[in-house]
């Protein structure tokens, strides 16, 4: 998609809170993502909630959603519940813009510190959330379901937006 949409150059991205228009696309790419998937309602329960905060990163002008992610935040503590990136979009600059944008808006909402967990073997989120300030604070073996049938450790890590 990324390079059919804009060719071989690489596109300004944008980011931007996420609203109801945009479920169908969120929902494909959290399918193609994880084995677990969000379907349309839960992710627009989500979106609609107030204490979730939603971001989407978009190529140009483009209202093609190319990522998203999605917070909760309580008083000054928020967790990352899901950041996903197209699979086509992956590996061009749109999970880094989406990640630093949706800390910055978690941030100026009051949070000072964030946590996510992460599959042990995804290797460019974990990169990603490194690059980011996180570091690990624990584990959770077999906590993600594989398409496999089999299961994957979770890492639990943290950051702090002070």
């Amino acid at each position: 998609m990324f390079r059919d949409l804009f060719g071989s150059h690489r596109p300004a991205l944008h980011v931007t809170e996420l609203t109801s228009e945009h479920v169908p696309m969120a929902s494909a790419i959290h399918a193609a993502s994880f084995a677990r998937t969000w379907g349309t309602l839960e992710l627009e329960r989500m979106i609609a909630s107030e204490a979730i905060f939603a971001d989407g990163v978009f190529a140009g002008g483009s209202n093609t959603l190319l990522g998203f992610a999605l917070s909760r935040l309580v008083v000054d503590e928020a967790e990352i519940l899901t950041i996903a990136v197209s699979p086509d979009a992956r590996g061009h600059g749109a999970g880094r813009a989406l990640l630093t944008h949706h800390l910055a808006h978690l941030a100026r909402r009051g949070a000072r510190n964030v946590f996510l967990e992460v599959d042990e073997g995804n290797e460019p989120a974990l990169a990603l959330y490194r690059h980011a300030h996180f570091t690990e604070i624990g584990r959770r073996p077999g906590y993600y379901p594989k398409a496999d049938g089999s299961s994957a450790t979770a890492i639990t890590m943290r950051a702090s937006l002070d």
